[in-house]
């Protein structure tokens, strides 16, 4: 069924002539307008702006002149990231003009993806549920009054529901990953720097990623090959070593890989599904031919992180939004305030103190991954959980090691806990290894194999059905 498609298959189907971009967009445009009023992923959908640049595609592909894999592929973007035309709202109530593609945006353009639009997150990119007080809340598609994740959740509720192939989001202390994990596809954060966040709008300059959610690891791999590269227009980018490549080695074993597990201090706190779902994932690692260490990070527990961080993300985020504060603060919650308020009052010794905390902690984390080849830890320490919830205090503890050390992480689907909500792996490297981190995670993705909700629409598979019919009948 086309809607269990990953991008790549997609890409292959588009180069085969088997499906054309305009049909392709078609299908997704349906399938948005059966899922968005329950899900509400999207804060601008650019229907006219997609059909010309599907049409673009196809002509491409019918001369035998395609431009990238991703050429006629479907993808959104998080609304913190800039799209020539459309607005940016930063999860706020100000809807921003743009003129100018941020840089990844105008790197999807010029492979020819076809620009859907802008999805829905948590209010600048500050928390981890996406119950935007401007926009609304985004469900998840596994469960209804169920948080995505945050801050991209828009972005993962999406690809998991099928609106799009792949999307982009934004990570400070894991807000790629989470979504992902709690959607039960997959995210990755790249090594700092790899991918150029010019044009995003800024939350902490110290900590931001930009990462790629998709259905799969090869369409992971795919997009972070095409995302990454040195922009000298953007402070901190960096460029890969010479003959770096996202491309993983093929395999069916982990034979020999070395992979680190935390102490108890990182993994006290899981819930019981989370923890029974890791103590099944840790068997599947040794069953593939992985060694497993047992890791510690000595000085470093989530307690000692988790303000110091937030801290630093207010602070930094008190700072790159000042103007737009100042300019139309009606545009921002209470609640908002008040954080980038408490950021941008800290005492300068305080400040201080929590950046040098994050970067030993930094050095620590890079100084683990040199007894290993690999981290592996759960994702979250719990899955989605409801609205109507507390938001636990303790979502980023594990994500949050990648972004304070620059190293790249990825988050893949492990199994359903009983409750029937997806768990999720992370899986963290060494900077710049991404091969071995995407060669891991696609050995273990041919193991537990790909989650699609349980609960999509009938009526939409009887849509898709009927279409794809439709297309077999007239080749």
């Amino acid at each position: 069924m086309a809607m269990q498609w990953d991008l790549t298959e997609t890409a292959l189907a588009l180069r085969r002539g088997e499906i054309t971009a305009e049909t392709l967009l078609d299908q997704h445009l349906q399938t948005i307008e059966l899922r968005q009023p329950q899900l509400n992923c999207f804060v601008t959908l650019d229907e006219a702006g997609a059909r010309a640049q599907a049409r673009a595609s196809a002509a491409r592909h019918h001369g035998g002149a395609p431009l990238s894999m991703l050429d006629g592929i479907p993808v959104a973007l998080k609304d913190n990231i800039d799209i020539a035309g459309l607005p940016t709202s930063n999860g706020t109530a100000e809807l921003r003009p743009t003129s100018e593609d941020a840089a990844v945006t105008a790197r999807l353009r010029a492979a020819g993806a076809v620009l859907l639009g802008k999805l829905n997150m948590h209010e600048c990119a500050l928390g981890a549920t996406t119950d935007n007080p401007h926009h609304g809340q985004t469900h998840n598609p596994w469960r209804a009054g169920y948080t995505p994740g945050g801050s991209s959740g828009g972005s993962g509720a999406a690809v998991a529901a099928g609106l799009v192939l792949a999307s982009l989001g934004t990570d400070t202390l894991g807000s790629v990953r989470l979504p992902a994990a709690y959607c039960g596809i997959v995210g990755l954060k790249a090594t700092m720097g790899l991918i150029s966040t010019r044009g995003v709008v800024p939350l902490s300059d110290s900590l931001d990623h930009i990462g790629p959610i998709c259905r799969s690891v090869r369409d992971t791999s795919l997009m972070v090959a095409l995302l990454s590269g040195e922009d000298s227009g953007q402070a901190g980018a960096v460029a890969a070593p010479p003959g770096w490549s996202p491309e993983p080695q093929a395999g069916d074993s982990l034979q020999g890989l070395r992979i680190g597990i935390l102490d108890q201090a990182w993994t006290a706190d899981l819930t019981e599904d989370v923890a029974a779902g890791f103590t099944q994932a840790e068997q599947v690692l040794q069953d593939l031919g992985a060694n497993l260490v047992p890791l510690s990070l000595p000085d470093l527990t989530p307690g000692t992180l988790q303000r110091p961080a937030l801290l630093v993300i207010e602070a930094e985020g008190a700072d790159a939004l000042a103007d737009p504060l100042r300019q139309t603060p009606d545009a921002f919650s209470d609640g908002i305030k008040s954080m980038l308020a408490y950021g941008h009052d800290a005492p300068a010794e305080r400040l201080e103190q929590a950046q040098r905390l994050l970067t030993e902690a930094g050095l620590a984390v890079r100084q683990a991954l040199e007894q290993v080849d690999l981290i592996a830890s759960p994702t979250a320490p719990q899955t989605a959980f409801a609205f109507t919830d507390p938001a636990p205090v303790n979502q980023a503890n594990l994500t949050m090691l990648a972004n304070i050390s620059g190293c790249p992480a990825i988050t893949l689907p492990c199994g359903v806990a009983p409750s029937g909500l997806p768990l999720a792996l992370q899986l963290m490297a060494r900077p710049f290894d991404e091969a071995e981190l995407l060669g891991a995670a696609q050995i273990l993705e041919k193991t537990w194999g790909r989650l699609f909700p349980p609960d999509q629409p009938e009526r939409l598979y009887m849509a898709l059905r009927s279409r794809n019919a439709a297309i077999c009948s007239s080749e």
